[in-house]
């Protein structure tokens, strides 16, 4: 298990390595470079841009601006914003909490519901309900998340005026039931195409999994059919489970950028859209890297879990 985690540390660190230099290359490749906002103000001199480039480095050879900047990130020096000068650090955790909170909640609405649709569909095979979820899971992948929130907020907010149109608080208000109408909708149209995935997934396993021969074994022994389904079944379902929720994380992530900007939630995906409209380097690298050290750390929890589920895979992946 030591070697199989250390192997599993080792690859996500070139990857993170690999992701980080990638977006900094992409970053100086953009139209305009870092300092685009400020080269097309008619009102800033050159010597501004000079004065300016100095200041933040950008005055030295690009690989150079690059090891400087991750031995920042490592050592927690994540520099300045290029608007207010703020702390970038600062202002990535100030909004680390708010997304958070929004990934958390779809994530275990989505699996609560979706598994739960998925065995559901799975053990009434051909039914109605089976077919029902079939086409509601294909609905709900093929719609746009960004156009499924602005029509739940006309639905729901403007016009039955049910829930808020957006933030994640109302204005002097701390109760935690407040926090909680806030999370609705924006769950909600994060969840519906994780559900859909999920439910999808788990019958696909489970009609596999309940033609097994062990299956048949518990069933033959006089066991019930629902302690055959949850001790047996669902439990063996659980390796290609874990797997997808690792898969998942990146969809989960992209989804957030959409729906904070669409439900204005003070997230890093707000922030995100925000920092790319003002060119504010420092913070969209910030952002790019916490992401990505979300999804790795994401996907080797997965594998770890997996391995401790079933011990083959430290054997084939050592």
């Amino acid at each position: 298990m030591g070697r199989f985690l250390l192997n599993r540390l080792v690859q996500s660190a070139f990857l993170l390595v690999g992701v980080s230099a990638i977006g900094f290359a992409l970053m100086h490749l953009a139209p305009g470079g870092p300092l685009a906002m400020y080269t097309l103000n008619p009102t800033v001199t050159a010597q501004d841009i000079e004065r300016i480039k100095v200041q933040f480095g950008l005055d030295q050879p690009v690989a150079v601006q690059y090891f400087k900047w991750a031995a920042g990130m490592f050592t927690g020096n994540w520099g300045y914003s290029f608007f207010g000068g703020e702390p970038v650090r600062a202002i990535v955790f100030g909004r680390l909490p708010a997304t958070f909170e929004l990934m958390g909640s779809a994530l275990c609405v989505s699996l609560i519901i979706g598994v739960a649709v998925g065995v559901v569909a799975a053990v009434r095979r051909g039914s109605i309900l089976d077919h029902a979820t079939a086409i509601a899971a294909m609905i709900a992948l093929s719609l746009p998340t960004f156009w499924f929130g602005l029509l739940a907020i006309f639905v729901f907010a403007q016009t039955l005026g049910w829930l808020p149109a957006g933030g994640n608080r109302s204005p002097d208000s701390r109760s935690l039931l407040d926090a909680l109408v806030h999370l609705i909708l924006p769950v909600a149209v994060l969840a519906l195409v994780l559900v859909a995935q999920w439910s999808r997934y788990t019958r696909s396993y489970m009609l596999e999994i309940l033609n097994q021969d062990f299956i048949r074994t518990a069933r033959a022994k006089g066991l019930t059919g629902a302690r055959v389904l949850v001790n047996h079944a669902l439990r063996a379902a659980l390796v290609p489970l874990v797997t997808l929720g690792g898969l998942q994380l990146p969809l989960l992530v992209g989804g957030a950028l959409v729906t904070e900007t669409v439900f204005s939630w003070p997230g890093m995906g707000l922030l995100f859209v925000n920092a790319l409209g003002s060119r504010d380097y420092p913070v969209l690298m910030a952002i790019l890297m916490v992401g990505a050290f979300v999804v790795v750390i994401g996907n080797l929890a997965a594998d770890v879990v997996i391995a401790l589920i079933d011990p083959r895979t430290r054997i084939v992946h050592a």
